[in-house]
């Protein structure tokens, strides 16, 4: 299955904690169909001191996610939407459903 969110796209949260929240695409594992979204789905991680004068903690930082839990902002509607595919002269693009935009 192809995922339709890419690096850099802003996307709602459909469920969960973050329900409703809006970010920007960090980066994606399609291999495990998931995305990694800025400020959405934070956890804590123990960080152990490597070098030297390095500090160790706890540090918040974003997990993945499933892709099937958010959905692309279109920037014409400002709605999330479903990505639909147009064929334009030999060219595949993204297209908003509602308002047929371009993503």
């Amino acid at each position: 299955m192809t995922m339709n969110v890419k690096k850099g796209d802003t996307v709602v949260v459909l469920s969960g904690k973050d329900k409703g929240k809006k970010g920007k695409v960090l980066g994606t594992v399609p291999a495990e169909n998931k995305v990694v979204v800025e400020g959405i789905n934070m956890v804590s991680c123990h960080i152990k001191p490597r070098k030297q004068g390095e500090e160790g903690g706890i540090i918040k930082r974003e997990a993945a996610l499933y892709a099937s839990k958010v959905q692309v902002v279109c920037p014409k509607c400002g709605k999330g939407t479903r990505v639909a595919h147009k064929i334009e002269n030999g060219k595949k693009t993204r297209v908003c459903k509602h308002c047929g935009a371009e993503l």
